[in-house]
């Protein structure tokens, strides 16, 4: 009733109105302020307060953090300003649905607080508990700076053994082999373990061959032991002068005739140890400059080999009569022949960098074992050049960076023959 009655007065309003403005183009004579007060006074009526409109959402405006596609009207959760279908909440960590009434968010991922736990309060690497947290309630462990290994600060002190070669330390449930001495071999090195000096001489040719492909021949037929640390040590003090890398030394350019005990046959490993060692007395007479290479035995196949080609390095010098030099250059230009061993037995594609030594007779470097090493082997050799790149000791790590500076510069040749005449690197 009242919508006809307001229709019926709107009609008479717009009559009035077109009336009005018939009337006043007939006379000429009415302005525009006359029209407005007419149409204020025919509108004289009760005001009603303006309606708001009504709002409508779409359907899907919320949307899933989980799947991120429309929730609509159905079942959802809602957290931190983040809405979920339930079947989406599911911990970030495990994928499972997460049921309890408690649970941790890491921004607007979920996680049931066992994984949370787990994800963010580091285990041990070596004990396999969750590393505990100091005094002022802080998580402190150590980590390893290459391989990553995390261990609480107190397996530093607990006699926990540590893998000779690449250093990480011992896992509860994985026993490392004891070679005796205080020295331990982890299960990954054991794998290319170097045991006796009959097993050695193969790679002893191969990096000769490898010297001889960059025309740095070594004529003299120097004797190589691998030797026991008693026996290495004892050779050491035989020495008269000498640059020893401490506090372990694993190999030694012989300058001096001595008797030394050198393992003759590969021992046994039983019970997490090495038995049965035969060990057989040498006498090394000095024929040269170079009476003979001693390495440390046990030690895989690429850290022994580069041990062999900084000691054939040291050999080389001195067969060649270069004399009187600083540790820092004869220890750094040793270690950069070594480092380039490991990259052209790890990177197998890669010649000898900077180095004009390399020539024609390049097909002379030995190519057997080269493109069939296993992942394992490959990141052994990548730590080994971290080794060297990284080390703290003026000789053989300032050393080593001033030789490699100095041969990526001016090449290998430029390098020793600038030694030869100054006692220093270009």
């Amino acid at each position: 009733m009242f919508k006809r009655l307001f229709g019926a007065f709107l009609l008479c309003i717009l009559w009035k109105i077109s009336e009005m403005t018939a009337e006043n183009k007939a006379h000429g004579n009415a302005d525009d302020d006359e029209l407005a007060r007419a149409i204020q006074e025919s509108l004289r009526m009760p005001s009603f307060p303006p309606c708001q409109p009504v709002q409508f959402l779409p359907r899907g405006y919320r949307i899933c953090g989980g799947c991120h596609r429309e929730i609509g009207y159905g079942h959802y959760l809602s957290c931190m300003e983040t809405f979920w279908h339930p079947q989406c909440f599911r911990c970030r960590a495990c994928g499972h649905l997460i049921r309890e009434t408690e649970f941790s968010l890491s921004g607007i991922d979920p996680y049931h607080k066992t994984c949370y736990k787990e994800l963010h309060h580091p285990k041990c690497d070596v004990c396999h508990e969750f590393i505990p947290t100091n005094r002022a309630g802080l998580i402190e462990y150590r980590a390893h700076p290459f391989w990553g290994q995390k261990y609480c600060p107190s397996h530093e002190h607990d006699r926990t053994p540590r893998c000779c070669s690449c250093e990480r330390m011992e896992s509860r449930s994985t026993r490392y082999i004891s070679l005796g001495e205080g020295r331990s071999l982890c299960l990954e090195c054991l794998d290319s373990a170097i045991m006796d000096t009959g097993d050695c001489q193969p790679l002893y040719h191969s990096i000769r061959d490898y010297y001889e492909g960059m025309n740095m021949r070594i004529d003299q037929q120097i004797p190589m032991l691998l030797v026991e640390r008693q026996a290495l040590n004892e050779a050491i003090e035989g020495e008269k002068e000498g640059h020893h890398h401490m506090p372990e030394t694993r190999g030694l350019c012989l300058s001096e005739e001595q008797t030394v005990s050198s393992i003759h046959q590969r021992p046994k490993i039983g019970g997490n140890r090495v038995t049965k060692m035969r060990t057989c007395p040498q006498k090394l007479i000095r024929k040269c400059e170079v009476t003979a290479i001693l390495v440390l035995y046990g030690l895989p196949r690429l850290l022994t080999g580069s041990i062999l080609a900084h000691e054939l390095m040291h050999g080389w010098l001195r067969l060649k009569g270069y004399q009187n030099l600083s540790p820092e250059v004869e220890e750094g230009i040793c270690q950069v022949l070594s480092y380039m061993w490991l990259e052209s037995e790890i990177m197998p594609t890669s010649t000898p960098c900077s180095s004009s030594y390399a020539s024609s007779s390049s097909s002379l470097m030995p190519t057997s074992k080269k493109g069939g090493k296993s992942d394992i082997e490959k990141k052994l050799g990548e730590f080994f050049m971290h080794q060297i790149a990284h080390d703290t000791s003026p000789a053989y790590g300032g050393g080593f960076r001033a030789a490699n500076a100095a041969v990526a510069k001016f090449g290998l040749r430029r390098t020793l023959d600038h030694i030869r005449y100054t006692g220093h690197f270009p």
